[in-house]
């Protein structure tokens, strides 16, 4: 079971994981979820909804979970790297950055079931099916909400000016 849930969980977790934690990844927290699902399935009941429903569930919960012991802890400056940094420079981790706060207003204007579906198909890269099953819906309401979705953010972002 845990073969087949743990890929789900590690790319629930990276996307919903766009604030890094300090002291804990994507994959850490991921193994959290699948620790928490062995947990919690003893007290699973099936009842109609499909099992991913329950695993987004939990993964979703073991997340938060995650951001408010995050909080809870004082910051810690790392003023020594454990290892090279081999990844993109500052100057494109600042873009970066700059692009993601620009998109969190305009996330914010969005339910939190539509930010869940678009997080799921398009970050997960869930199907409709898969996703519809995951938030208990219908795929072809998943499709309607994730257009509507996407049409909001592009005129969310459309509208914001371009920087000099």
């Amino acid at each position: 079971m845990l073969r087949s849930v743990r890929p789900f969980a590690v790319r629930y977790c990276r996307a919903r994981m766009h604030v890094p934690l300090p002291g804990a990844t994507a994959v850490d927290v991921a193994q959290q979820v699948c620790l928490a699902l062995l947990t919690a399935l003893p007290r699973h009941r099936d009842v109609g909804r499909p099992f991913l429903a329950f695993v987004h569930r939990v993964a979703a919960n073991v997340v938060s979970d995650a951001y408010r012991a995050a909080a809870r802890r004082p910051a810690e400056a790392d003023l020594v790297p454990d290892r090279a940094e081999t990844a993109a420079g500052p100057e494109h981790r600042a873009l970066l950055a700059d692009e993601l706060c620009g998109l969190g207003p305009a996330l914010a204007r969005l339910t939190p079931t539509a930010r869940e579906v678009l997080l799921l198909r398009v970050v997960v890269g869930l199907s409709a099916e898969e996703t519809a099953r995951a938030v208990g819906s219908t795929p072809g309401a998943v499709r309607a909400m994730q257009h509507r979705a996407l049409a909001s953010l592009r005129a969310v972002i459309g509208a914001r000016p371009l920087a000099a």
